[in-house]
């Protein structure tokens, strides 16, 4: 089944008409355009001209079959393929760095060989990984722009080809949607982008119906990340590690001050995004610690 990037949302919204309907354990293609709906193809189309009403377009709202509120939706991404051009962009107000400049400023850097040009001497290997994803909220519109408990922009670079993501279910068939592909991207995004590209991802589905969450999960055969956003950075990484002390509390029979000593020693706090309207935080837990203490994440 392929879904094709003109049907594509600017705001998660549990109002949202569906563009497809899919059961469970239904592989989907979704075409996807870049952050800026590829209104910049080469460097003479400046955000100076951009309409700004059409950044962040996220693909769908597709709706799976058996998804109610209180269900986890699982997110298996299986491929990811991306075009052969970027853009990256920054400039004033925009970023860590936006005081420095005076104007908008963009850069199309080609792609070849799974590489970036960045410039002639900088040729940088390409990770792609997806910075929107998400459903939709219970009762109100979050624009893509904006990371939160649904997902959306939260623009971690984890979420890469063979990784799972975990979303909480807040309305019935979930209304998932997509996008804002980056062919390499650090953490942080600290100019206010990645390297933007188009693409298509084929994701396949699972509707968890006794897995209860309340922040998106992220897991590789490495590590499980618990992601978080809020206004700030220390609010985001605070939520982060109370969340994974939750999931680990109400699954064993360690003690509050057991799990904190441990994440300690183990776990690493983790930036996302520090550039979106909320800060995005993530706490990694290596997966080896989870077959120690005999919890499944599914």
């Amino acid at each position: 089944m392929v879904l094709k990037r003109d049907k594509c949302i600017f705001k998660f919204s549990p109002f949202q008409n569906p563009a497809i309907r899919v059961s469970p354990n239904t592989s989907v293609e979704i075409e996807t355009y870049d952050c800026f709906s590829d209104q910049i193809k080469t460097n003479e189309d400046t955000l100076e001209k951009l309409d700004w009403n059409r950044v962040n377009p996220a693909t769908g709202a597709i709706f799976i079959e058996g998804a109610e509120p209180g269900d986890t939706l699982k997110v298996i991404i299986e491929k990811i393929e991306i075009g052969n051009k970027a853009v990256v962009a920054t400039g004033k107000e925009l970023g860590v760095l936006g005081d420095l400049f005076d104007t908008l400023i963009s850069k199309v850097v080609n792609i070849e060989n799974n590489e970036v040009l960045f410039s002639d001497k900088i040729r940088i290997p390409i990770k792609p990984m997806i910075g929107v994803i998400g459903v939709a909220p219970s009762d109100k519109e979050i624009n893509c722009g904006t990371p939160g408990e649904h997902g959306g922009n939260i623009d971690t670079k984890l979420i890469t080809e063979g990784s799972i993501v975990y979303f909480p279910v807040f309305v019935k068939g979930a209304l998932f949607a997509l996008g804002d592909l980056h062919a390499c991207m650090g953490d942080g995004e600290v100019c206010v982008s990645g390297a933007e590209v188009n693409g298509k991802i084929t994701v396949r589905f699972e509707v968890l119906k006794d897995l209860r969450i309340n922040s998106p999960i992220v897991v590789n055969s490495e590590c499980v990340s618990f992601i978080a956003s809020a206004p700030t950075l220390d609010e985001a990484a605070n939520l982060a590690v109370r969340f994974a002390h939750n999931f680990i509390k109400e699954r064993t029979d360690m003690s509050s001050e057991d799990i904190i000593m441990l994440f300690s020693l183990i776990g690493d706090v983790q930036v996302s995004q520090i550039v979106d309207p909320l800060r995005t935080a993530r706490f990694t837990l290596p997966y080896w610690i989870f077959e120690k203490l005999n919890v499944k994440i599914q």
